[in-house]
């Protein structure tokens, strides 16, 4: 259990030496990598037809690797600290970038969090690589710092460390039920969001055991599971309990 950057980069390290049989619940962008190296074994689970055909592997089939559910990014605004230091709250990203916030934001950092991976991504892709990395050095000069975890920008703004965290929605809506005195904003340019998805690791003595945890993986009951942290399940039609993250506008999913 870690960060989606130290798990990658561990299972690189154990390449010619698997330790693990499974990996569950780590972002696809990662496994895709580890897939293109040889890493898993294919397998179908039980019910995979089920599943929406976007959220597995479709380049392989059986597929090397299946997705269980999608997060998205979001900005975790402490109200009170923000009122504290007349900060505005901030509707996009561009707006991070004003003098106003400098030493006012955290972030994940994209070396170990694939939520600050993600965050790195979708700026790209929304703006291209120069405008990308232009936006990602006026960010740096108002970044206080950048943290381990993709959750911990969040938690840190909603303890008043910091009156503003880059995080993702559900650690956001989380800490807002447990009492703090957060806003969750979601920029208007649109939200990087990830994939996560397990996988079996090749040559693994546990194979029948590996098997039925990927079978349970897609099953409805671990749907049910999955979706009220979720903005979406690969199951279609399973309802999401928690309503902040069902109202997330689908045109920011870009």
């Amino acid at each position: 259990r870690d960060s989606t950057g130290i798990i990658t980069s561990k299972l690189l390290a154990e390449k010619d030496n698997p330790r693990a049989d499974v990996v569950y619940g780590v972002a696809a962008t990662s496994l895709v990598l580890l897939a293109n190296q040889g890493y898993f074994e294919p397998y179908a689970p039980k019910g995979l037809d089920k599943l929406d055909k976007r959220y597995y592997d479709a380049k392989n089939t059986p597929p090397l690797w299946v997705g269980q559910r999608v997060y998205a990014a979001a900005i975790c605004v402490n109200t009170v600290e923000s009122k504290k230091k007349n900060l505005p709250t901030p509707a996009s990203w561009a707006d991070l970038t004003k003098p106003a916030y400098k030493g006012q934001v955290i972030m994940p950092n994209p070396n170990s969090s694939g939520t600050g991976f993600l965050d790195v991504s979708s700026w790209l892709q929304m703006w291209g690589e120069k405008d990308g990395w232009a936006y990602m050095d006026k960010l740096h000069a108002n970044i206080a710092r950048y943290t381990h975890s993709g959750s911990a920008p969040c938690k840190m703004a909603a303890a008043g460390e910091v009156p503003l965290g880059v995080s993702f929605a559900y650690r956001g809506f989380k800490s807002k039920q447990e009492g703090a005195p957060l806003e969750i904003v979601f920029p208007s340019e649109g939200l990087g969001w990830e994939l996560e998805a397990f996988a079996i690791v090749k040559n693994t003595k546990k194979r029948d055991l590996a098997r039925k945890v990927a079978d349970w993986s897609v099953t409805r009951q671990a749907m049910d599971l999955y979706a009220p942290g979720y903005e979406a399940v690969a199951m279609p039609g399973v309802p999401n309990p928690t309503k902040e993250l069902q109202d997330i506008p689908a045109k920011f999913a870009k």
